[in-house]
């Protein structure tokens, strides 16, 4: 230090020279110039795409197919249509996997050629996505 001290002695103790003119600029905004620039645009947005949870598809066995076919025809031949909930895969249309939602509903049109029932409110629901049905009309099966 002693060399910097010999070479800028005659200033290096000198205050910042101030312009009369222009007003000095805040230090928030000073700071802002050094703020982290993103050389990388998009890079955020993969990182958190990456890091979203997504479940994998249940793969169900010939039993619960059995049962699941079963609730089908109680609730395709009850007298007025019960209202159920269904639990379906819903596959993520960025990666592999997906989520698992409930749709609630009376059934209004089953397609089993193509695999498709349509709800009382219009939503179709492939019948490969279904993992579970509930609704008050097994019960009722049950007791009689």
């Amino acid at each position: 230090m002693s060399g910097a001290r010999e070479r800028y002695g005659d200033i290096i103790d000198r205050e910042h020279p101030r312009s009369p003119k222009h007003p000095g600029m805040p230090r928030k905004n000073r700071a802002a110039q050094f703020a982290p620039f993103a050389a990388l645009t998009g890079y955020d947005d993969l990182i958190h795409e990456a890091a979203r949870y997504t479940e994998q598809r249940i793969v169900l066995d010939e039993n619960k197919k059995e049962e699941l076919n079963r609730k089908l025809h109680i609730l395709l031949n009850a007298e007025d249509a019960p209202e159920a909930v269904f639990t379906c895969f819903v596959p993520d249309p960025v990666k592999s996997g997906g989520t698992y939602e409930d749709a609630v509903g009376r059934i209004a049109k089953a397609d089993f050629l193509y695999g498709y029932l349509t709800l009382d409110s219009g939503r179709v629901l492939d019948i490969g996505d279904v993992i579970e049905i509930e609704s008050e009309a097994f019960l009722r099966v049950r007791t009689e």
